[in-house]
């Protein structure tokens, strides 16, 4: 039968335990205690020894550690000490149990030591280098990846990165890394930046900083289409494109190509935009584009013949390359086909080699010359038998192997910058365009130093410019010999002028029927001491072995055989040049010229008549003519005077015969009025006295 306890009876004895063990640790308190309420820290990593509290005990108390863990704390009297160095990283806090005891009273005092924390530990990364991958043209802003570092301290960390200027930065107050502008993987394929992580915002100490390698890579992304090789690469608006000038070939006419056909600049091929990923590319001709001699292989390129080709001229073929994983990333390309008659025999170089000489100082676009003593510059050419002079107008040459020196379209070599002594070969190449077939040659330029060629090998501007002088000098030098060559023709027509008309003159006086009769010589007596010393018929001292003188030192002789030396021509032209027998009105010129010959002297302003001693009629319309001087006086017979009439009277029908047949531009009679005096001329006069013309003397 279970035993029952009174209710009160049982909590009546738990609160008399109470009350003895509140008695008891009253009395406990009272013989030992710490100070303050809140626990005692120690920082860690202290010194070995350092006090951690000190406990306040009665007189008579006795002390001990009752619980000590890991024996890290000592008791140095009533100090409670630390005898290892504390590491927080490790253990933040201990409690240490105290047995205070005096008589038979006893108290355990339990003391909980806080450690206290202090940077002693560097942030540290999992990894030491790091790599992260991104698309190219990804969008700004978009994140590649976050990159954390740990510290033991638990401090708060602070990043920042390496550079921060390719493409790439890092989120505020974060390790996230982002992309900070448009990526190119052409341009830039890889970046390796530097991660660093701090402890503190500033590097006050202590301060602990850790660091990573990222190597973030750009990912080519299938953004472009095929491009054609070669080509030349350009941007437009942030787009890379890439031209292409096509392919060229040649084939013959009727003819049928075994094999791919040679084209320029190079076989057909094609390669992905996109380099990075390189998708394979495929071949094909769009439809209709063909024109059914020809035929693409899909995988090479290579285009063949399937027929020969019947038509001369140029056929055009479209050539399309797709990627095989994107249909939809495409490109298309000409290629031309020239279909040409076959020729018999290629251009072929004069020579295999040539050698050139040229001086290091010649300056740019001077010729290369063919030897160090001359001027001559080097010339090759290819000859094509398949013409008949060997000179093909399709014919092209090129420099291969050096961009110091080219050739012109007719064979000759240039220097295009500056060389320094020595030799330079290079291989020359003549392609006839119209079929592409070609020849070489080598050629070896020895370059020579200043000085050493027997002759310069270029004309410069400072040469050109000497040669112009030196023509403008001769040209000023033949100038003035023409000038002095047309003063002295024009001199001389002058002179020449003055003695044929002192010809004409004398002729017409002196000249009967007969001609000249004994050799004597008519003058106007009336007339010659009037003063007009260059007249035709003045006398002075210019008289020479007897022959009278006509005026300038000449004699009526010496005109004569002049006269008769000169051509027909010749003398024409030079009366014609002169103003003697014709005048500003030439209607008036062609009139027939009178004599005006009287034996009265004229009184009027301006005018001199010519005057015999014989007795001639003034008013008569016809021709007077001098009648020969034989020495008579004005006291001679009457029946002289008759006779002397009457052998006038002849005289004058001969002479009128035969001025009726002369030329009517030769004067029959001519002498000088007022003229005479200043020497300006001859005046004439018609039938109506009206005057014609005045001529120099």
């Amino acid at each position: 039968m279970e035993k029952k306890y009174p209710h009160f009876t049982l909590r009546t004895l738990l609160s008399f335990l109470l009350v003895f063990l509140l008695h008891r640790s009253t009395e406990a308190q009272q013989i030992c205690s710490r100070p303050g309420a809140t626990p005692p820290t120690i920082k860690e990593n202290n010194a070995v020894g350092a006090v951690v509290t000190t406990i306040t005990t009665e007189e008579g108390v006795t002390l001990t550690i009752a619980s000590n863990p890991a024996d890290s704390f000592g008791l140095s009297g009533n100090d409670l000490t630390a005898v290892k160095v504390l590491d927080y990283e490790t253990k933040t806090s201990f409690t240490v149990d105290l047995l205070c005891k005096k008589g038979d009273q006893f108290l355990t005092l339990i003391v909980v030591v806080l450690i206290e924390n202090v940077n002693d530990n560097t942030p540290v990364f999992e990894k030491s280098q790091y790599t992260l991958n991104v698309d190219e043209l990804s969008p700004i802003g978009k994140s590649v990846g976050a990159i954390v570092a740990t510290d033991a301290d638990k401090d708060r960390l602070y990043y920042s990165l390496v550079p921060d200027t390719e493409g790439f930065k890092l989120q505020e107050n974060s390790p996230n890394i982002l992309v900070q502008q448009v990526l190119d993987y052409d341009a830039v394929k890889s970046v390796t930046l530097i991660l660093s992580a701090q402890d503190t915002p500033t590097s006050t100490p202590p301060s602990f900083t850790a660091t990573a390698t990222i190597q973030v890579n750009i990912l080519d992304i299938d953004n472009r289409p095929p491009w054609f090789q070669p080509c030349t690469e350009t941007t437009v608006d942030k787009s890379k494109i890439c031209l292409s000038s096509g392919y060229t070939g040649t084939v013959n006419l009727t003819e049928q190509e075994v094999g791919a056909l040679p084209l320029l600049p190079g076989p057909v091929h094609a390669i992905d935009g996109d380099k990075g990923l390189n998708v394979p590319i495929i071949y094909r001709f769009p439809t209709g584009s063909e024109s059914g001699f020809f035929q693409i292989n899909q995988n090479t390129g290579d285009i063949t013949m399937s027929k020969a080709a019947d038509v001369a001229g140029p056929l055009t073929l479209t050539v399309l390359a797709l990627q095989t994983s994107n249909k939809d990333q495409y490109a298309t390309t000409t290629v031309t086909i020239v279909v040409v008659k076959k020729s018999v025999n290629p251009p072929q170089f004069e020579r295999m080699e040539y050698e050139g000489f040229i001086s290091a100082d010649a300056g740019v676009d001077s010729m290369v010359l063919e030897s160090k003593a001359s001027n001559r510059p080097l010339r090759v050419q290819a000859k094509d038998t398949d013409f008949a002079d060997g000179v093909n107008p399709d014919v092209r040459y090129e420099v291969q192997g050096s961009n110091e020196f080219s050739i012109t379209q007719q064979g000759f070599i240039l220097m295009t910058k500056n060389v320094m002594p020595g030799t330079v070969s290079l291989n020359l190449h003549a392609i006839d365009s119209s079929n592409a077939e070609s020849t070489t040659a080598s050629l070896k330029v020895e370059v020579m130093p200043e000085g050493v060629l027997g002759a310069p090998s270029g004309y410069g501007p400072g040469d050109m410019a000497a040669l112009g002088a030196s023509l403008a000098v001769l040209l000023v030098i033949s100038m003035v010999v023409i000038g002095l060559l047309i003063f002295r023709i024009q001199k001389g027509k002058t002179d020449w002028r003055k003695l044929s008309e002192a010809n004409i003159f004398r002729s017409s006086l002196g000249k009967g029927p007969g001609g000249l009769k004994n050799g004597v010589q008519y003058t106007n007596e009336g007339f010659q001491n009037d003063g007009d010393t260059n007249s035709v018929g003045s006398k002075g001292p210019e008289e020479m072995d007897g022959k009278r003188s006509i005026g300038n030192g000449v004699t009526s002789r010496a005109v004569e055989e002049t006269v008769m030396k000169v051509s027909a021509p010749l003398y024409s032209n030079l009366l014609l040049d002169t103003g003697s027998l014709a005048g500003s009105d030439k209607a008036d010129s062609e009139k027939e010229v009178k004599p005006i010959l009287t034996k009265e002297r004229r009184v009027e302003e301006g005018y001199k008549s010519v005057w015999f001693k014989e007795d001639i009629d003034p008013n008569a319309k016809e021709e007077v003519v001098i009648i020969p001087d034989n020495g008579e006086r004005e006291g001679d017979d009457d029946d002289d005077d008759d006779d002397d009439e009457e052998e006038e009277e002849g005289f004058r029908e001969e002479e009128e015969e035969e001025y009726d047949n002369s030329s009517p531009q030769t004067p029959k009679v001519l002498f000088s009025d007022a003229d005479m005096d200043d020497g300006r001329g001859v005046r004439f006069e018609d039938s109506e006295n009206e005057k014609i013309q005045t001529s120099d003397l």
